[in-house]
């Protein structure tokens, strides 16, 4: 077969008239999918002439014709000796496979969200589910999984520090996020994104105002001050002769309650625990847990710390101060949705474990007063996949108060 000389073929392949030509089948060639034809137009008559003389026809094709790619590729490789594909190559650009690129977008999104969902904070704190879900509806950030998972992975590093120990917001961030002091600023992105999902944790709205963003804020322990966070305990009798240990040491040998501050917990100064046996500290939601076991007792009562609620930083700091001093933490709190997940967060930050918060436990707690209120939402408990399940086949909550007699028992065993 003769070929055109080189020269001319290129000029021939190269005609604007053609570009229409060169432009779809360089499209349909980059699908990724099989292409026996290709339709044009609406093509001018200068294009259909350019077309005419491209594949040898006796008159004009339609203005918007079909075109065999077979008769494309035999026109081609007689005029140059080049393949349909090289002379696209040529003449467009490099081709591509698009449904190969969708299917590896669809694998990288599906890994993306497989991540996110199996991630060591998510998976201990099950009320995050639905921030997850909202991230997924969300869509990719940029249309990119890799922006996406960093933007993910920045949000998880800020919950998994919270809560903060009482810094400013730019602090806090620079501290956890690089050095960016800014990266945390009302609405960023990612601010938006953590904020979102302490409202979902807390199971309040998404703040709208500035006060409502502080407010939300400072309940993660940011832009508190060291002061004003504080925890009580009772029956703390640590050995030193630091501030800390001795404000505790005191408070308990006169059967009274303490509140530290998170100031305290940070400088203890000496603080230790006695070594032998190792002291088990049990952790309470409710204060009143915490009045009654102190009237109880007196200067005998035992170990006892009282969250009120969601823990702040100072109730963080003093149970991981404890157990790093050789202390067994156990906690119980309300059997409602909000209990649940305040558990699961204690439970997360510290190394504390359940204390009667089975579905056994809950069971033979709602038998005793089964017309409570109702427990509001439910989110899985890690420590036990059971109790959401038979609280949402009760629909009932049981507040830590109504089984206050039980937990004052275990208290009693616990000091001998």
């Amino acid at each position: 077969m003769t070929h055109t000389e080189p020269a001319q073929a290129e000029r021939t392949l190269s005609r604007p008239e053609l570009r229409p030509l060169w432009q779809m089948v360089h499209s349909r060639l980059s699908s990724g999918r099989p292409v026996t034809r290709v339709r044009l137009g609406p093509l001018d008559e200068a294009q259909r002439e350019a077309l005419a003389d491209l594949l040898g026809l006796d008159r004009l094709p339609d203005p918007r014709p079909f075109v065999a790619l077979s008769r494309l590729e035999e026109a081609v490789t007689e005029l140059s000796g080049r393949t349909v594909r090289e002379t696209v190559t040529e003449l467009v650009g490099p081709l591509g496979d698009r449904a190969s690129d969708r299917r590896r977008e669809e694998t990288e999104r599906a890994e993306l969200w497989a991540w996110l969902d199996d991630h060591v904070t998510v998976r201990a704190q099950p009320a995050l589910a639905d921030w997850t879900a909202s991230c997924r509806a969300a869509g990719l950030v940029g249309g990119s999984p890799e922006l996406t998972r960093t933007l993910l992975a920045d949000a998880l590093t800020v919950l998994a520090e919270c809560p903060a120990q009482a810094e400013p917001l730019p602090v806090f961030a620079a501290r956890i996020l690089k050095g960016d002091s800014h990266a945390l600023d009302d609405g960023t992105r990612l601010s938006t994104l953590v904020l979102r999902a302490l409202a979902t944790l807390h199971d309040t709205a998404a703040p709208e105002s500035a006060a409502d963003r502080r407010a939300l804020w400072a309940r993660a322990g940011i832009a508190d001050d060291d002061l004003s966070a504080t925890v009580l305990v009772g029956g703390l009798r640590p050995v030193g002769e630091g501030p800390l240990a001795r404000v505790a040491r005191v408070c308990a040998q006169a059967g009274q309650a303490a509140s530290l501050t998170l100031a305290q917990l940070r400088a203890p100064g000496e603080f230790t625990l006695a070594p032998d046996p190792a002291p088990v500290v049990h952790a309470v939601e409710n204060p009143s847990i915490l009045a009654l076991a102190v009237r109880r007792f007196g200067p005998d009562c035992p170990p006892l710390v009282c969250t009120s609620g969601w823990p702040n930083s100072a109730a963080i700091h003093l149970l991981r101060l404890l157990a790093d001093h050789g202390a067994v933490l156990r906690y119980h709190g309300d059997f409602d949705g909000e209990g649940i997940r305040i558990a699961a967060y204690l439970l997360d930050k510290t190394p504390a474990r359940p204390w009667r918060m089975s579905a056994t436990d809950y069971r033979a707690a709602v038998a005793r007063t089964p017309h409570g209120p109702e427990p509001g939402r439910l989110t899985e408990a890690p420590w036990d996949p059971e109790l959401t399940s038979a609280m949402a086949e009760h629909g009932t909550a049981v507040v830590e108060e109504l089984v206050a007699d039980i937990l004052l028992a275990d208290l009693i065993e616990a000091a001998g």
